[in-house]
Order: C-alpha cells, then sequence, then structure tokens
C-alpha cells in the first residue's frame, strides 16, 4: 500500500485550476475596489468565515461555514487558485455540511517560507496536519478540482479509514488518453503563471468555455494578487514537471486501483487543459466510482461555470453515503 501511494503522488501530474470569481450579479464597481473586503463579502454570501491557523511551519487561511457536528467536507482547490474559487458551490452547501475551504500553501493567503517543498506528497501530508489540528481528520468528505483532485486522491489513498468520499471534478492525473499540450508536456504549464498585464484574461479563455461575468476592475486586482503569487505558483509547477518526467500511466493505474471509496466525478465536456476523456480513464481505474457526469459545454472549471448543476450531482451522492 504505501509503495502505491508513493507512486501515485510522484505520478501526478497537475494542470490549471479554477480562477478566482465575484458574485457580480448586483455589483457596480467603484473607482477604487478593496478586493479583500469584496473577498469577505463573497464569503459571507457563501455562509463561511474567514480564518487562519498556523501549523508547524505553515499560516493556514482558510474558510468555514455550516454547523459542526454535521458531514464535514473538505473542498481542495488547484493550481494557482484560491479557497475562494469553491464560493459559489459553498453557497449551496453550508446550509447543510460543515465546509472547510483551505487556501494551499503558498497559495492565496497561506503563508510558506522560501524553501517550502511544493510536491504533492508535501502537501497532501501538510493539508492532513491541517486536518488534524481543526479536528476534522474524521469521517471527511473531500472534494478537489483539477490539482486539488490529484491531492484529494492521494488524500484518500493515504488515510482510507477517515476519508468518506470523494468529488473530482476534471481531476489531475497521469493519463493514457491524454491529448492536451498541457498533459502532453507539462513544460506548457509554465504559460499559466500570471506574470504580466494581460496574462489573466488570456488565461481565463482557456480555462472556461462559459466564462462568467467579472468586472474589468475585478480582473485587474485579481491579476495583482495573481502576479504578486507568480515565484510559488513557478516553484509548484517545476515541482510538477520533475515528476511528469519520472512517472507514467501505469504507475498512476497501480495506485489509482488501490482506492475504494465511493467517488462521483464531474468534467467539462469542452476542458482544454484536461479533455474530457480522462474522466472515463479515472472512472475505469477507481473501484467504487460511479459513472462520470459530463457537462455540456463546459470548460476546465465547473465550479465556476455550472456550479447550480454541479451541487444538484454532488448532494444527491452524499445523500447515498451510509
Amino acid at each position: 500500500m504505501k509503495r502505491n501511494v508513493k507512486a501515485f503522488a510522484l505520478a501526478t501530474v497537475v494542470s490549471f485550476s479554477s480562477l478566482l470569481t465575484i458574485n457580480t450579479s448586483s455589483y457596480a464597481a467603484p473607482p477604487t475596489i478593496n478586493i479583500q473586503s469584496i473577498l469577505q463579502q463573497e464569503r459571507a454570501w457563501a455562509g463561511l468565515q474567514s480564518k487562519k491557523v498556523k501549523v508547524n511551519d505553515i499560516e493556514w487561511a482558510y474558510s468555514e461555514g455550516g454547523t459542526a457536528g454535521k458531514p464535514t467536507l473538505m473542498l481542495v482547490h488547484g493550481l494557482a487558485g484560491s479557497r475562494d474559487n469553491w464560493n459559489r458551490v459553498a453557497r449551496y452547501l453550508t446550509p447543510y455540511f460543515h465546509v472547510i475551504i483551505p487556501d494551499l500553501p503558498g497559495q492565496g493567503d497561506s503563508k510558506v517560507g522560501n524553501d517550502f517543498d511544493y510536491s504533492i506528497p508535501n502537501l497532501t501530508e501538510k493539508l492532513r496536519r491541517f486536518a488534524e489540528t481543526i479536528h476534522v481528520d474524521k469521517d471527511l468528505h473531500v472534494a478537489g478540482h483539477s490539482m486539488g483532485g490529484a491531492v484529494t486522491l492521494l488524500y484518500a489513498a493515504q488515510y482510507p479509514i477517515d476519508t468518506k468520499s470523494l468529488l473530482l471534478v476534471d481531476s489531475a492525473g497521469v493519463f493514457k488518453s491524454a491529448n492536451t499540450p498541457y498533459l502532453k508536456d507539462p513544460n506548457t504549464l509554465k504559460s499559466f503563471v500570471v506574470n504580466k498585464s494581460g496574462d489573466f484574461e488570456r488565461i481565463f479563455k482557456i480555462a472556461t468555455n462559459i466564462p462568467p461575468f467579472i468586472p474589468n476592475e475585478l480582473k485587474t486586482e485579481q491579476e495583482k494578487l495573481m502576479m504578486a503569487n507568480a515565484a510559488n505558483t513557478s516553484k509548484l509547477i517545476d515541482q510538477l514537471i520533475v515528476m511528469s518526467k519520472n512517472f507514467t500511466p501505469e504507475t498512476f493505474a497501480i495506485a489509482a486501483k488501490s482506492i475504494d471509496q465511493p467517488t462521483l466525478i464531474i468534467w467539462g465536456e469542452k476542458d482544454q487543459i484536461i479533455n474530457v476523456e480522462a474522466a472515463s480513464e479515472l472512472k475505469s481505474l477507481l473501484k467504487n466510482a460511479k459513472e462520470p457526469i459530463i457537462l455540456k459545454g463546459v470548460g476546465h472549471t465547473p465550479i465556476l461555470e455550472q456550479e447550480q448543476i454541479v451541487v444538484q450531482h454532488y448532494l444527491s451522492f452524499l445523500q447515498q453515503i451510509k
């Protein structure tokens, strides 16, 4: 089991995660924007509170909502993303569940040292220490998008007794059916680092097929945040490139087959980053995965593009978990 877990961890290739979006249905942008204030409003709208906790050398920022004592869901974002990527989904979950959404180390508002190890195995181990510290490590339902799906898969493999179920949304992995540039050559992931003005808009068009409306003023502020975090994102991508050179779809398959938690797979039909064929391949590897839900016309970010449909399927799935 340990050998399979290690192989799975090192075999993981990830791709770009969801980008931030704000609830803008009645929003008129003021001349000067305080994006942190707007994010707090977004979290409150989703029934979430912003919290912090220090675990060893990591200063974790996370959102928490719902009622303690109800089943706990932990939602994990992907590369270059943040906890706020899940706000639109969380809005429909907090009335029924205890919801935890962390910023992964070195992403969003979670702080780490310059020498932090951004490998998938270390991110997963640190996520476990975080869950233990805030006492949500038992009977945990874990969901992951893109790179967060890779972390979620490894979490389930390493902590099977404590993991109740998985939700994988356009999840990363090492797939035989890979046919996008980002899976064939992970070096192309470097193009997803936001280094300069205009990068956000370029990446957003690749990551979404039904892009949600975001006022230009908010796009500009989000771009600034991602530019400030570019060094950490680059370090993470470097780790992914190294791993992808050393492991194969066969290695990934061996490890994935050890996972037997109930699993729901949701995928955007028009995903340009991790092609939709990977959903069926992933289903064939997991012992207890339902038939994948394929969302027509949706890109790499269903949690932003069609969050209500994602939640509808997720709630139905959770109701079936004993």
